[in-house]
C-alpha cells in the first residue's frame, strides 16, 4: 500500500476517533441534564390557582409544650415588693415598674410534661400552649395572693429543628419564636441542592411516645400547603433525599456514562490496532 495512502488513511481514522469522542460526549450531557425533568425542580406548582380561591390561614397556630422543652417564664407586677418574691430565683425572670426582666436559666419540662414552679410548686405543662401556661400561672399567684395583678409571659428557649441531606447549609437550627414553615427552615439550610429530591421531604416528628413521618411534596403548592408539615414543631426533623439519577453510585446516569466510556475505550482501542496493522504492513 503506497505511503500517501496510508497517510490518508491514518487521518481518516484521527478524525473518525475525533468524533465518535465528541458524539459521545453529547450523548452524555443530554443523558445528565434530561435525568430531572424541569417539572420536578419548580416549587409551589399550581400557586397561581389561589389567586381564585384564597387559602384561609390559621391565625390561632400554636405551638405545644412537650416534654424535654425549656421554658423561659417572667413575672410582672406592679406591686415591686411583692415581686421580690421571685427576684432571686435563677428560673424565673421577674419585672417590675422600674426594673428591666431579670434573664433567668429557665424551666425544663420533665418526662411526665410537668415543671416546678418556684414558690407555687409542681404544675402540668405539656399539652399546654404557652398562652394557656401563663394563664394558669397567673391564677395560682392570684389564688395564692402573691401578687394582685400578675402578667406571666412563657417563652421556648430552646425551639430548634434539623434538616440535613440535599441542602446547601445542613445543621440544626435555632428558631426565634415558635412559628416556622418548612420552606422557611429550608430556606434557613441554604435551600436544596440541585440533586435534593424536591416531590418527597421526608419530616421525622416526635408524637407523644411515638416517631412518626411524614412526606412533603415541594412542587406542589396544595399539598405543602396543607401538610400538617408545613409549620414545624419542636426537635422535627427534616431530610431531603437525593435524586436517584444524580450523583448516586449505581444510578442509571452512572451506568450510562460508564457504559458511553467503556463504548469508546474499546472503539478507540481497536481503531489504534488497526492503524498499527496497516503501518506495519506498510513496513
Amino acid at each position: 500500500m503506497p505511503p500517501v495512502r496510508n497517510a490518508n488513511l491514518l487521518t481518516v481514522i484521527f478524525y473518525l476517533m475525533k468524533y465518535i469522542s465528541r458524539v459521545f460526549m453529547c450523548m452524555i450531557l443530554v443523558g445528565l441534564v434530561s435525568c430531572v425533568p424541569s417539572k420536578k425542580m419548580i416549587y409551589l406548582q399550581g400557586a397561581e390557582e389561589m389567586s381564585e380561591t384564597p387559602q384561609t390561614i390559621a391565625q390561632n397556630y400554636e405551638l405545644k409544650i412537650v416534654p424535654d422543652d425549656q421554658l423561659l417564664i417572667t413575672v410582672s407586677s406592679k406591686d415591686e415588693e411583692l415581686l421580690e418574691l421571685f427576684a432571686n430565683s435563677q428560673v424565673l425572670g421577674s419585672s417590675g415598674s422600674s426594673s428591666n426582666i431579670q434573664e433567668a436559666i429557665g424551666l425544663r419540662v420533665d418526662k411526665q410534661g410537668k415543671i416546678e414552679v418556684p414558690i407555687l410548686g409542681e404544675m402540668q405543662a405539656a399539652g399546654l400552649t404557652r398562652g394557656e401556661l401563663a394563664k394558669a400561672i397567673e391564677a395560682k399567684l392570684i389564688e395564692g395572693e402573691y401578687l394582685n395583678d400578675p402578667t406571666v409571659t412563657v417563652q421556648l428557649k430552646d425551639f430548634k429543628v434539623t434538616v440535613m441531606g440535599e441542602v446547601n447549609s445542613p445543621g440544626v437550627q435555632a428558631i426565634s419564636g415558635d412559628r416556622v414553615t418548612i420552606l422557611e427552615a429550608l430556606t434557613m439550610a441554604g435551600d436544596l441542592t440541585p440533586s435534593g429530591k424536591r416531590d418527597n421531604i421526608l419530616v421525622v416528628r416526635e408524637e407523644g411516645d411515638q416517631r412518626v413521618s411524614y412526606v412533603v411534596d415541594l412542587t406542589s403548592s396544595e399539598k405543602v400547603l396543607t401538610s400538617p408539615c408545613y409549620y414545624l414543631k419542636q426537635n422535627d426533623v427534616v431530610y431531603v433525599q437525593p435524586n436517584k439519577s444524580i450523583g448516586v453510585k449505581g444510578s442509571a446516569t452512572l451506568s450510562f456514562v460508564s457504559a458511553s466510556s467503556s463504548i469508546l475505550s474499546v472503539i478507540a482501542s481497536v481503531l489504534s490496532i488497526v492503524s498499527m496493522i496497516i503501518v506495519l504492513k506498510d513496513k
